[in-house]
């Protein structure tokens, strides 16, 4: 019974916004003194819809790139563990353990580039210009292995730490960002409702 009811409701908003849109044409057609300013709502509201499907791709954009470099940042926290118990003395077992982490870090650092070379771009679409670039992750491990001492696994940490740090500032960046365009994506949308209700409210009226 309620699916029932629910199918009618959305069969009848159909109707009603076809109905809106025959008046529409007519009034246009008829040189009506309301066609002018239904001629500019129009213009205005398939622009504004389409502004706010851009940033809506942008959007998405941004959290798939922030996603992916939380991945990275999964990896870098395993590697800073590792790293922590390496230069406790947990020796050649912890050294590969963090040169494994670095290394699956380093391979996601390059899918996340990709996903932020697609914000960029959808971020361009939108007006906005930027170039966000990922941190290099250092998997370099010749010296670890032939001088493995304190002095080295302290550098290999403060290594992981920066790096760390990078990450984290840029996946901030992708936040703060993705929050600029949910901001605008919403006052689209504002705009796009106050036309709509002025464009029905001239329809409405005799």
């Amino acid at each position: 019974m309620a699916e029932a009811e629910l199918a009618g409701l959305a069969t009848a908003r159909h109707e009603y916004a076809e109905l809106l849109a025959e008046k529409e044409r007519q009034l246009i057609g008829s040189g009506d003194a309301r066609a002018r300013e239904l001629a500019d709502l129009g213009a205005a509201l398939d622009r504004v819809t389409a502004q706010e499907r851009e940033h809506e791709q942008a959007h998405y954009a941004g959290q798939t790139a922030h996603d992916a470099i939380g991945e990275v940042l999964h990896h870098l926290n395993s590697a800073r563990r590792a790293s922590t118990w390496d230069v406790l003395g947990g020796g050649l077992i912890a050294d590969a353990f963090e040169h494994n982490r670095l290394r699956t870090a380093d391979q996601v650092a390059w899918r996340a580039q990709r996903a932020l070379d697609v914000f960029s771009r959808e971020l361009a679409d939108v007006g906005i210009s930027a170039h966000a670039r990922m941190p290099k992750v250092d998997t370099r491990w010749f010296a670890d292995v032939f001088f493995d001492n304190i002095i080295t696994d302290v550098i290999k940490h403060n290594r992981i730490e920066n790096t760390r740090a990078e990450v984290m500032k840029t996946a901030g960046w992708v936040r703060n960002m993705n929050a600029r365009v949910q901001a605008r994506h919403s006052a689209l949308s504002a705009e796009r409702a106050r036309l709509l209700a002025r464009r029905e409210k001239l329809l409405r009226d005799r």
